[in-house]
């Protein structure tokens, strides 16, 4: 399959032609269209050991994409089978990529709000690009979507509820980069991305860091748009929001003004005068104070959220250095990198300042023994939206039916250790009944759970034994218990926290409690009638009327000989309405929202 795909900014274009054969995805054109001023632009195009660079007479986005099938033709490019663009921000609504009909281009549209200065240069190439390739599948891959993991306790600000209401959240941006550079370090790692605790530094122009728990991101430094965060070349990265309020009534600006100064006049232009890192220490090294102030802020918030994010995940196995600062600046990385001695990073100053990125590479920079790996790669977001475009288009095309949901209740699954510290040397589990999934079944025992704050009794036990004991709770049980629990598929029991269990001959203290995620148990069959793939995850709409709710983000677990089913804890199904004999269907994600989860 041969994509082309399109990223398009106020004032610039770049694209990329991308072949895809399974899993390999090779470019084999590059081009940019810049400076668009005085009725033409620079133009930059690269295919093989060929690169040309120089004036074209392109006045605007709308004409560059115009001039790309000549472009590409000049260049011996033929057989594009669809498009893909980078949209900046999908808001809650898009989860992975969307063919771009006119309908969904009318819901993009109205995010505009949330992205004023990204989104609309975006649309402006979809929408040319449909008038230029009118029989090619458009699809969209929404930087924003990466990020709709993160829990509410991450996207929620603490403002009224009516704000709340109106869409006032945390998205974060640099999904894409995000994703590509964490799959990228796995490889390096030689480790599966899901085993992970990643932490992705992109500096550049823009800068956000993310936290990467297990896969998923968990948080991002960027928030309802591309401005909080890290200090960025043009834009302030945090700032007080009584800001706004104080420059009113001392300068009487606008909140226009305010807003545009943010974006366009702060960051290292407004703190020196210059938004390129390379002028700032090259100033900096010549003893230009204000340069120095720059670089120490800069490292400084980088290194704060870094930390946080240790924090939030319980710990990190690496730290991922991308962007043009982050992939060019050793001393940058340098800079941000010291003091991190007491959780376990040091880097290697011969390996920091040797950084070959040729080929895609990923080099480790961190110091022998340090715990904490440090590795530095290019971004590829294009390289991504060609991977997610073509995973889109080949994804199996199935008739929708009725999906029975089960409602899973507070359990525990235990391990041989466990069961005889709680019930005594040589104690079998009694099988009080069988459950839908075949060898699984419910016993008669029950445990008591202990926490800080109460107790919960009569807990079931779920057979047969596993490996490692497994506590699943409800959200509700975790306030009960008086205990932060993470949402976690099962069997990722990594940094999960301790609880105590209580059983007729003792007690344990014991890691392996969660919320378990909301997942789809199903068998091959079915999965291929219902066109879905193992790990896939997916929309299920549930309930009908006001109380329906569209879930997303349920994992697809196809299993052999699996009862297909979906499986919700007591919270998801009270927010519901939702009881015995209950069924869903897994709903087509470019045509529904989500409306919970």
């Amino acid at each position: 399959m041969r994509i082309l795909v399109f990223n398009a900014g106020s004032s610039s274009l770049k694209l990329g032609v991308f072949d895809q054969h399974g899993a390999d995805t090779v470019q084999v054109f590059k081009g940019a269209f810049e400076r668009f001023r005085d009725g033409g632009c620079l133009a930059r195009f690269e295919a093989g050991a060929r690169r040309e660079t120089g004036p074209a007479p392109h006045a605007d986005l709308a004409a560059a994409i115009a001039a790309v099938p000549d472009v590409l033709a000049d260049w011996g490019i033929a057989g594009l089978d669809a498009v893909g663009h980078r949209i900046a921000h999908g808001g809650a609504e898009f989860t992975q990529p969307a063919r771009l009909d006119e309908a969904t281009l009318a819901r993009i549209e109205l995010l505009t709000p949330l992205a004023p200065l990204h989104n609309p240069a975006n649309l402006e190439a979809v929408r040319v690009a449909r008038n230029v390739w009118p029989d090619l599948p458009q699809v969209g891959v929404f930087d924003t979507a990466f990020h709709l993991t993160n829990p509410p306790r991450v996207t929620t600000y603490a403002v009224p509820e009516a704000w709340r209401a109106a869409g006032l959240r945390r998205y974060g941006f640099h999904g894409t980069s995000h994703k590509y550079v964490a799959q990228r370090a796995a490889e390096a790692l030689g480790r599966p991305l899901g085993d992970l605790r990643l932490i992705s530094v992109h500096l550049g122009n823009g800068a956000s860091a993310c936290a990467i728990n297990l896969g998923r991101s968990l948080d991002s430094s960027m928030g309802l748009t591309p401005l909080e965060g890290l200090v960025m070349g043009t834009r302030s990265g945090d700032v007080d929001p009584g800001a706004f309020g104080y420059l009113h009534r001392q300068l009487g600006l606008t909140i226009e003004a305010i807003e545009d100064g943010l974006n366009h006049d702060s960051g290292l232009k407004g703190l020196t005068g210059s938004a390129d890192m390379r002028d700032v220490e090259d100033r900096a090294a010549a003893g230009d104070a204000a340069a120095q102030l720059a670089i120490n802020l800069y490292a400084y918030r980088v290194r704060k959220y870094i930390g946080a994010y240790a924090a939030a995940m319980g710990g990190v196995d690496a730290v991922i250095f991308t962007g043009g600062i982050g992939e060019n600046s050793a001393s940058m990385r340098r800079r941000i990198c010291d003091g991190f001695d007491f959780m376990g990073l040091r880097l290697d100053h011969d390996r920091n300042m040797a950084v070959d990125l040729a080929d895609h590479a990923a080099p480790q920079i961190q110091a022998y023994g340090s715990r904490v790996a440090v590795i530095v790669t290019e971004t590829a977001e294009q390289l991504q939206i060609a991977r997610e475009v073509a995973a889109q288009l080949r994804r199996p095309v199935g008739v929708p039916r009725p999906l029975p949901v089960a409602v899973s209740g507070r359990h525990v699954h235990l391990c041989a250790a466990s069961l005889k510290a709680l019930f005594g040397d040589g104690y079998e589990l009694t099988v009080d009944k069988p459950l839908r999934q075949p060898g699984n079944w419910a016993a008669k025992e029950r445990v008591t759970l202990v926490g800080p704050k109460g107790r919960i009794e009569h807990i079931a036990i779920l057979g047969p034994l596993r490996k490692a004991t497994q506590i699943e709770v409800s959200r509700t049980d975790s306030f009960a218990l008086g205990i932060d629990v993470p949402v976690r598929d099962s069997g990722q029991l990594e940094g999960t926290p301790v609880i105590r269990i209580e059983g007729p001959a003792g007690q344990i203290d014991t890691d392996g409690l969660i919320v378990a995620a909301r997942h789809i148990h199903i068998n091959p069959t079915d999965a291929l009638a219902m066109g879905l793939e193992d790990g896939q995850e997916v929309q299920v709409r549930i309930g009908e009327g006001d109380r329906a709710l569209t879930f997303g983000r349920t994992l697809v677990r196809v299993q052999p000989t699996a009862f297909t089913e979906m499986h919700i804890d007591t919270d998801e199904a009270n927010a519901a309405g939702i009881g015995p004999g209950c069924e869903g269907q897994v709903v087509d994600l470019s045509a529904h929202p989500v409306l919970a989860g």
